[in-house]
């Protein structure tokens, strides 16, 4: 998929959970995905695109199910490209948005307690 116009916000490393402080720059990029996804119409976002047939919308499809306008769905979709959570693919006049899944990971695992997440894998 063509990468369109996105700034990817790397998540950190070391996970503010793993027993070790975290650093500030880390904690600040980390803070900034949160951010990100801490809104109730970027959530649903993230959900319709990833539950979409192809597992990829454009605007217009988000609109009504949202309830939204044009300009406020383009608006969070763009917040959520510009955190690496989405990427975008223009094609012709239309753009469309897939999730990337090892974002969407990685902010799990970084939450996720180091035993939590020892455990969770050898199951």
């Amino acid at each position: 998929m063509e990468d369109v116009g996105t700034t990817k916000t790397a998540t950190p490393v070391v996970s503010p959970l793993a027993g070790e402080p975290i650093k500030r720059a880390d904690a600040e990029r980390l803070a900034g995905v949160l951010k990100a996804v801490a809104d109730p119409a970027r959530l649903r976002l993230l959900s319709l695109i990833q539950s979409a047939p192809e597992g990829e919308a454009s605007v217009s499809d988000l609109t009504a199910p949202l309830g939204l306008s044009q300009p406020t769905v383009s608006h969070h979709l763009r917040i959520l490209t510009e955190a690496g959570l989405l990427e975008r693919e223009k094609r012709g006049v239309w753009a469309y948005y897939r999730l990337v899944p090892s974002a969407i990971a990685a902010i799990a695992d970084l939450l996720t307690p180091p035993r939590k997440r020892a455990t969770k894998k050898t199951r």
